[in-house]
């Protein structure tokens, strides 16, 4: 099932559709890049935590915006689905990308399976953001500027 985001995100800023994105998932205002560690809960329990080194922050932020830009959620099946798109439409040189996505999608595999493959089919139609790095300017795009960029406002 591929998601749409609703048209009053879509015209608005990558940078308060970010801002929103990060509230929702109850992150921290800057994303948490400022934090030393990762954790990943599971019912407020920590069961992962690995540094959070610069190779992830560099994928990470562009992580985050393919979040916004596809409607995929942070929940463990949200994270299957984008990890999945992210390697369908290729990671290239962000090679924590790589790592974190085959892990996410190993549980993908188990918790939702089919949402996955489907991820999976929509990143091989489209393209993403790691074809660069992060800059500022891609924050001031609109959400419906930057999908319709990497062809991702096809149903």
């Amino acid at each position: 099932m591929d998601r749409v985001i609703p048209h009053s995100r879509a015209e608005e800023s990558v940078r308060d559709a970010r801002a929103a994105y990060f509230a929702r998932a109850g992150f921290a205002s800057d994303g948490g890049y400022g934090d030393r560690w990762v954790k990943l809960k599971v019912r407020g329990v920590t069961v992962i935590a690995f540094p959070n080194t610069a190779a992830r922050l560099r994928s990470v932020k562009l992580h985050d915006i393919h979040h916004v830009l596809t409607g995929y959620d942070t929940s463990w099946a949200g994270e299957a689905e984008i990890g999945a798109w992210e390697l369908a439409s290729g990671c290239r040189d962000h090679y924590a990308a790589w790592v974190l996505n085959f892990g996410a999608v190993a549980i993908g595999a188990v918790l939702c399976p089919r949402r996955v493959w489907a991820a999976f089919q929509r990143g091989r139609r489209s393209g993403n953001l790691y074809s660069g790095n992060f800059s500022e300017q891609l924050l001031d795009r609109t959400v419906a500027d930057l999908q319709q960029s990497l062809d991702l406002t096809a149903p």
